[in-house]
Order: C-alpha cells, then structure tokens, then sequence
C-alpha cells in the first residue's frame, strides 16, 4: 500500500549526518512507490510555545502566525511520521524540540500514525543516545495511547 511519508529535519546543518540519513530513508521510500515530502525546520519559523493556553485550554488554534500550523497539518495529513534530529547534549536538538512542543493541541490527531526516529550522534557509545531515543519514545507514545 502506497503511503504519504513526512520526513522532518532537524539538524540546523544542510547535508549534516541526519539530514544525509533522512535522504537515505527517502530513497528507499521512494523507491517502492511511497510519496515522500522533506521538511528541513531551519528553512521554517516556528516559534516557541508561549503556553498562553489557547489550544489546550479553549480548544482553539495556536494564534503565532508563524509556519509551525502548516508542519503540523503535513504530519496529520501523513500516514508515517519520520523525525530526525542530530544528538545535541544527549538530546533531540532544538529546532525539533520547538516543533513537539508546538504538537500538544493536535496531537491527538497523530494517534495511529507510525513513527520513525533517525538519530545520529558523534559518540560511538550507542548508550549516549539513549535519552534521546527515550524522548521520542515518550513523545510518541503520549500521542498514540490517548
């Protein structure tokens, strides 16, 4: 069965160690027919979450005008959610952070959507990475048991 696949990098570096792997996933995705789309964070304005509450307490859209509404409506109109992200001080970094955190009035609307996680780091001890996987493992998780 032929899916949509959003793929999102992280890496604030263009061609970076993610940013080559998200390529990879991409050709092998393509390569069986699945319809792919790319979106690099660094070329998007996503703002921080204010936590002014309007999405989660009056169940009304985030009022930054900003690009993080539309990333949002490619992963829930995606049927594979693909997150990259380099390991920054044994964690996601930034930019990808920024963007979960920005998920939480539509997360809901990811529920059974499949995950993949490509993560790369500079640290051969694989055990390095282990928050970072852990974080997105939760985040997942969150979205896919409510």
């Amino acid at each position: 069965m032929k899916k949509k696949i959003v793929v999102l990098s992280s890496t604030p570096r263009r061609g970076g160690n993610s940013d080559r792997l998200c390529d990879e996933f991409i050709k092998g995705a393509e390569s069986t027919a699945h319809q792919v789309e790319k979106i690099r964070l660094k070329d998007k304005q996503i703002n921080f979450c204010t936590g002014c509450g309007t999405c989660s307490t009056h169940g009304k859209p985030c009022p930054q005008k900003d690009d993080a509404n539309s990333v949002l409506q490619k992963m829930i109109d995606a049927d594979v959610i693909v997150m990259a992200t380099p390991v920054y001080f044994y964690t996601m970094c930034a930019q990808m952070k920024t963007l979960i955190d920005r998920c939480c009035a539509r997360y809901l609307e990811m529920k059974n959507k499949e995950f993949y996680f490509i993560i790369a780091a500079a640290d051969e001890d694989l055990s390095m990475m282990e928050r970072t996987v852990e974080a997105f493992v939760l985040s997942s998780i969150a979205w896919k048991n409510r």
